[in-house]
């Protein structure tokens, strides 16, 4: 919890200075298009009579489905890849290609295939954190000691007691890790994939706003999905502690 508190600390310096920046740049600046802060945050109660937590729900859901898909195709694949050369060297090419493939190239086919509403945009997020999860988990499972094994197979352990008590707590620290990252990227593409085919959303939100000229409530927007952002990170801190006790807090930066 210390390290928890820590980050939300660091958070806020980094909110706090961020906002002395914003307020001097819009004084400099002098235009709409950069309203004060002090003028957003006075408006920022509109954002609950928006239906904010709506747009909040449909983001996340988006999020989540497309994390839960992720990790129910990307775990297998990646411990198969790890115990299997033959897994593995059919299937690396095609990881190693298709990683850095960024993915929001790949909307106007997602939504030729899955249409232009929420199955589009779960399939966006899906290629984005699946990726991430198949290369951490064979990474992991790939450096895992030998030496580990004997004593489970020693001790009358089969293939199943090995994935349970080997396998799955070896993965779980750099998992965790890259679902961090992932859902960092997946809630900065809200913005992209939000902004066809949809009437909810956080990334719907700040556009419809942009294209109606309402900086203020643009402004809004952007903050909520900050919020939105860090609440995720902070969560995943959160349960990697709690599923991983034994590793010490420097080893979750």
């Amino acid at each position: 919890m210390k390290t928890i508190g820590k980050q939300c600390l660091t958070f806020l310096k980094g909110f706090l200075v961020l906002n002395i920046i914003w307020l001097i740049f819009s004084y400099w600046m002098d235009t709409a298009v950069v309203p004060s802060p002090f003028k957003v945050y006075g408006n920022f109660v509109t954002v609950f009579s928006d239906g904010i937590f709506l747009h909040i729900y449909y983001s996340l859901r988006r999020i989540f489905i497309g994390l839960a898909l992720s990790l129910i195709i990307g775990i297998p694949t990646g411990i198969l890849m790890a115990y299997s050369e033959k897994a593995n060297s059919f299937l690396y090419p095609l990881v190693y290609f298709g990683y850095p493939v960024p993915k929001t190239a790949l909307l106007p086919i997602a939504m030729l295939l899955w249409g232009m509403r929420d199955g589009s945009k779960i399939a966006i997020i899906f290629f984005i954190i699946v990726f991430q999860v198949i290369v951490s988990v064979r990474d992991s499972v790939v450096n895992i000691d030998n030496s580990l094994y004997q004593t489970v197979i020693s001790s009358g352990g089969g293939r199943f007691q090995i994935i349970r008590h080997i396998t799955l707590p070896a993965i779980l620290p750099q998992l965790f890790t890259s679902i961090r990252v992932s859902l960092g990227t997946a809630v900065s593409i809200l913005i992209f994939i939000e902004g066809y085919g949809t009437g909810y959303g956080m990334g719907y939100y700040i556009l419809d706003a942009w294209s109606r000229i309402n900086y203020i409530q643009m402004y809004m927007g952007i903050l909520v999905i900050s919020f939105v952002g860090f609440a995720l990170f902070v969560s995943a801190d959160i349960l990697i502690r709690s599923l991983c006790p034994w590793l010490k807090g420097n080893e979750l930066q």
